[in-house]
C-alpha cells in the first residue's frame, strides 16, 4: 500500500536517543526529516512523534515535535506520545492515542532503515494498515561495525516484541 495524496494519514515517527541537554541526535533529525518529506505528499498528515525519557535523558518526542515545528508543521498536525520507553511501547501507546482520537486509516512508519521492518511488523500486528516512509539515505551509524551492531540487534528484538505483542493481545481477548 502506498500513501495517497488525497487521504489523511497518521505518520508515526519512532524515536532515537537525544543528547543529555535535550538536543536531537543526527539519527533523530534524519527520521523527522524523512517523515516531513513524506508528509508533504499527503493531505492533512498527522505527525505522531513517539519516545519517552530513558536513562534520565529528556524525552525524544518533544525534541521531534520541535523539529517538526521548525520544518513548518503546524501544532495542530502534531500529536506527541512521550511515554514510550521502547519500540513495542511506542506501537501500543500510539495505537491507543490514535484509536482514542477515532482514527481508523493507515499508519505511515518513519524510522531508520535497520529499525523500520520491526516497526512495520508490530504496527501491522497491532491492527493497522501500514505505509513505509522511505528511510533516511544516510546510515544511522557511520562505522561498518556500528551499522552491523544495530542491524543484528534487530534479529532477536523482532521475534521477542512479536511474542510480547501477541501475548498482550491474547490476554486482552481473554479479559473481554
Amino acid at each position: 500500500m502506498s500513501g495517497r495524496a488525497d487521504a489523511p494519514l497518521a505518520i508515526v515517527i519512532f524515536g532515537a536517543a537525544v543528547r543529555p541537554d535535550g538536543t536531537p541526535t543526527p539519527t533523530l533529525r534524519r527520521r523527522v526529516a524523512a517523515a516531513v518529506a513524506f508528509g508533504r505528499g499527503c493531505a492533512a498528515p498527522l505527525f505522531v512523534p513517539t519516545g519517552g525519557s530513558l536513562g534520565g535523558r529528556p524525552a525524544e518526542a518533544p525534541a521531534m515535535a520541535a523539529l517538526l515545528r521548525g520544518a513548518g508543521v503546524p501544532e495542530s498536525a502534531i500529536m506527541i506520545e512521550a511515554t514510550a520507553r521502547d519500540t513495542l511501547d511506542s506501537v501500543l501507546a500510539c495505537s491507543a492515542l490514535l484509536r482514542a482520537r477515532g482514527y481508523r486509516g493507515a499508519v505511515a512508519v518513519a524510522s531508520s532503515a535497520y529499525h523500520q521492518p520491526r516497526c512495520l511488523v508490530l504496527m501491522r500486528l497491532a491492527g493497522w494498515r501500514v505505509v513505509r516512509v522511505p528511510p533516511p539515505r544516510v546510515p544511522a551509524a557511520r562505522g561498518l561495525g556500528r551499522r552491523w551492531f544495530w542491524r543484528l540487534r534487530e534479529v532477536p528484538a523482532l521475534p521477542w516484541d512479536v511474542l510480547l505483542l501477541l501475548r498482550r493481545r491474547r490476554e486482552a481477548m481473554a479479559g473481554d
